[in-house]
């Protein structure tokens, strides 16, 4: 029988050897300049995600996948860019067999696997359906267009291995019932490694959150502390009517923030802080959809473009990583990295096999404020939607392209370390500079899988 001291000694090498928790927090639609710690001069402050730099690092040069919801998160779960992934627009085409997930690579490794919020890599019975890339549970929307619907009357659930339609009260706002999930999942998992994916629908359109979450952005006339309203009102499309959008977006990007420090607090309660990894960040940059206004909230920050743009504003979002015990507390960090690292990276963290024949790097080291070994030499991002946009970054110097059918291309060349805002287009006094890394980029790029994404039609 052990000694009280040889049980300590045993347990604390158990502890040591336990794999690490990772939740991983997807907000849809924030922009760098939505988080406070990012933007000062925001109207609408988010303590709980700061804390998350405080309590760990902040990085200030993170980058989504592209400026779009579902290319996005095909880079940031398979560890492609948008040279060679599969899915390079918005679609509801599915994952392929072959396109594996971290998710996949986790579970395989004796993590239980979870996902609540907005899927749209596939949607039941295809090749991209939750559980077969790589999930023990799932509660949300399988497709980005449903998740426009806050009030749905139908949500998804994976139970027993199988994806079900389940009917649910429409009085009631889906991102509750999704933090909800998210929170048990937690509990439920305390004594085991486990993965939570949680890509919440938070801020995206439309804006109607619950008239308790709006209180605190009104007076009690009803009208709103962030000054005169422009209603906004529907003309097209599927997004509701809504007479104060900006009390609106601020009481969801509140919630959001809530939601956040909620999860903190329970992995707290259940003693699981010094071994749970949380990351937090976006998808892509801020949306001017169903009234959303990212003038007035400076949802960009000193960033140009947003949503739909590959100007900074539309691909660079916050990353904060809270890891106690493991990073130094309050650090910030400009290493450049990408959704297209977080796979190997969270392979690595995890022991975890990963893939080759991928895009993507380990950054742990970045995650400990470390530079790390090995670095990309240069970035890559294509969007396809009504032309062709495509970028190269490599270190300071920024080409765009621009080419629409018909049309001879057009470059810009920016340089963000003294021009941030990319105010200044040096194209025409650089074309050296211009020349080699439009060799890059072609270079970046094979040919898309799925002819959705083929871009010849516009390089005629």
């Amino acid at each position: 029988m052990l000694t009280g001291c040889a049980m300590l000694a045993v347990m604390l090498v158990q502890g040591q050897q336990r794999k690490p928790n990772i939740i991983f927090i997807l907000a849809d639609d924030l922009g760098y300049g939505n988080v406070s710690a990012y933007n000062s001069k925001s109207p609408v402050r988010t303590p709980n995600i700061d804390r998350l730099g405080q309590e760990g690092i902040r990085f200030t040069d993170f980058y989504a996948g592209t400026t779009v919801c579902a290319p996005s998160r095909c880079a940031l779960l398979t560890g492609k860019h948008m040279g060679h992934a599969y899915i390079r627009g918005n679609t509801r085409l599915p994952l392929r067999t072959q396109d594996s997930t971290v998710a996949q690579l986790l579970q395989q490794n004796g993590y239980r696997t979870g996902m609540f919020g907005k899927w749209g890599l596939g949607e039941a019975g295809t090749t991209g359906s939750p559980e077969v890339k790589g999930f023990d549970a799932f509660y949300g929307y399988l497709n980005q267009q449903h998740a426009h619907n806050y009030y749905t009357d139908y949500l998804f659930e994976l139970k027993e291995g199988q994806i079900r339609k389940v009917p649910r009260d429409t009085s009631i706002y889906t991102q509750d019932e999704i933090q909800q999930h998210a929170l048990t999942f937690i509990r439920a998992n305390k004594d085991k490694p486990f993965f939570l994916f949680l890509p919440f629908t938070l801020p995206h359109a439309e804006l109607a959150p619950p008239t308790a979450d709006m209180q605190p952005f009104l007076h009690e006339d009803g009208s709103s502390k962030l000054g005169p309203e422009t209603p906004y009102e529907r003309k097209k499309g599927t997004y509701r009517n809504q007479p104060l959008p900006h009390a609106a977006f601020a009481a969801m990007v509140s919630k959001l923030d809530r939601n956040v420090g909620e999860i903190v607090a329970l992995v707290k309660q259940l003693g699981l802080d010094n071994n749970t990894y949380i990351f937090f960040t976006s998808d892509n940059g801020p949306h001017k959809e169903g009234g959303g206004d990212p003038v007035f909230f400076d949802s960009n920050g000193p960033l140009k473009g947003v949503k739909r743009d590959l100007y900074e504003g539309g691909i660079r979002v916050p990353m904060l990583v809270r890891a106690p015990g493991k990073v130094s507390a309050g650090q910030v960090s400009s290493i450049q990295w990408a959704f297209w690292d977080i796979l190997p990276t969270l392979t690595t963290l995890t022991h975890s096999a990963t893939l080759s024949g991928i895009d993507g790097l380990s950054y742990v080291e970045a995650l400990n404020g470390n530079k790390p070994a090995r670095q990309h030499d240069y970035f890559y991002w294509q969007f396809n939607e009504g032309g062709l946009q495509e970028v190269v970054l490599q270190e300071d110097w920024k080409l765009i392209r621009f080419k629409q059918r018909g049309s001879a291309e057009r470059f810009e060349l920016y340089h963000l370390s003294d021009d941030i805002g990319e105010v200044h287009d040096l194209a025409a006094e650089y074309p050296q500079k211009v020349k080699a890394l439009a060799k890059l980029m072609k270079a970046s790029k094979s040919p898309a899988a799925h002819t959705e994404f083929d871009w010849s039609a516009v390089e005629q």
